[in-house]
């Protein structure tokens, strides 16, 4: 055991990378250290909800919290037009508007982050993101990548391009979709370059914001779905989480009025995608029909909902690790945690994807045989209903996530994290 040492958590400004951190940060002060966030201002009660010291790093213009997360609902919300494209054809609209806003991020956060890390004086900083902010690498200290999304965050020229969704085998999609990524990125990169210039940091290769840590670089992605890699990752540098599932407050299934006693669905597209109203109110129009329950979660959308079938309950949150332990399948939009959260507790999914690593998880569990890929809008209802089916009754798949639940719940994540923070503390 090290003498207490502080440990700074930087992650993204998303309740994903930020509650897997909150998981990794308790298993860090169990091991007596204390660990502290640096936190966009509109995190920073999340973190304190938890019982940690939380630090503003203002990624944007300053404005109030609320402000704030309507500005990111609305950036969502204005995008769903783009949510059925597919990968390649979202580089130009969305992947485009998404690479610039970070790009900004990276700038402002330089303005505030020097000073916050003379402040707090961490130890080991663990960071969270898809940029590099210089500051971190800058301020003498060892720091760790936490790759939170899928781990083709991770470059390897045998593996898929990151936000491609294309399959493990599909070389030519994935030669186009490199090409057109760095044809529209190629502004956006060399601006980000001249910023990086102008830290005394090093250019990146086109495509490329952020690189591996050379301390530590923790995977959050199962190591039963990993890629085959041309050049495999050194463990002495990465280390797989096998998922890093938090615990939650236990839930009580609610009564349902119709179909008691039959499997119970879940279905959720996060904070974010729940602004899709419509495809919410399409399924549950179709799951009224099937011989299931379910649980829906519908985010801050709640009041656009009149009466819902006998069948359904709708919340505007769930505490999900909690839920996806007691449910029979799972519908989502292929964020890591849902993907990885049901692969841990062994529960088929049907992934309808619409951004970002969503694309590139929906491919994954259905090459692997943990559940099936479905787009957004072009599906049928007897389509659903049959992958449905499928997930509850395949004693193939059953058995696929089973053996992937018992390699995962054999690992604890959050503590083989932490005693990799404290070796390097050492």
């Amino acid at each position: 055991m090290t003498l207490p040492k502080t440990v700074a958590f930087f992650p993204e400004a998303a309740f994903g990378p930020a509650l897997n951190s909150v998981g990794i940060a308790q298993a860090v002060e169990a091991l007596g250290h204390k660990a502290v966030f640096l936190s966009d201002p509109g995190f920073l009660e999340v973190y304190q909800g938890y019982g940690f010291a939380a630090h503003a790093v203002n990624l944007s213009a300053p404005m109030p919290a609320d402000q704030m997360a309507k500005f990111w609902e609305d950036f969502i919300n204005g995008h769903i037009p783009n949510f059925n494209k597919s990968p390649y054809e979202q580089i130009d609209n969305y992947v485009k508007d998404c690479w610039t806003a970070i790009v900004d991020t990276a700038r402002w956060a330089q303005k505030d982050l020097p000073g916050v890390l003379a402040r707090v004086q961490p130890d080991l900083i663990c960071v969270d993101n898809v940029i590099l902010f210089p500051a971190i690498k800058q301020f003498g200290k060892p720091w760790v990548r936490i790759i939170s999304c899928s781990e083709n965050e991770i470059e390897d020229p045998d593996i898929p391009p990151h936000l491609s969704g294309c399959g493990e085998d599909d070389r030519a999609a994935q030669a186009a979709y490199r090409a057109r990524f760095d044809e529209v990125i190629a502004p956006i990169h060399a601006d980000f370059n001249a910023f990086l210039a102008g830290c005394g940091e090093a250019a990146y290769p086109l495509g490329q914001f952020f690189e591996a840590s050379p301390h530590m670089n923790l995977l959050l992605y199962p190591e039963p779905v990993k890629f085959k890699r041309r050049h495999p990752l050194p463990p002495e540098r990465f280390q797989y989480l096998e998922g890093c599932v938090r615990q939650e407050a236990a839930y009580e299934i609610p009564a349902f009025k119709a179909n008691a006693d039959e499997p119970l669905l879940y279905v959720s597209f996060g904070s974010l995608g729940s602004g899709d109203v419509a495809l919410l109110k399409r399924l549950i129009a179709a799951v009224a029909k099937l011989p299931y329950r379910a649980l829906f979660n519908v985010g801050g959308y709640l009041e656009q909902y009149g009466e819902v079938p006998d069948n359904v309950h709708l919340a505007a949150w769930y505490p999900q690790p909690s839920v996806i332990a007691q449910v029979d399948a799972v519908i989502h939009h292929g964020g890591n945690n849902s993907f990885t959260e049901c692969l841990y507790f062994g529960k088929p999914a049907i992934i309808m994807p619409y951004v970002w690593d969503g694309h590139d998880n929906a491919t994954r569990v259905e090459e692997t045989g943990h559940g099936f890929k479905l787009h957004r809008s072009d599906w049928t209802e007897a389509e659903l209903a049959a992958k449905l089916k499928a997930c509850i009754e395949d004693p193939v798949m059953t058995a696929k996530l089973a053996a992937t639940s018992a390699f995962m719940q054999s690992r604890n994540g959050p503590q083989t994290a932490a005693l990799v923070l404290d070796r390097l503390l050492k």
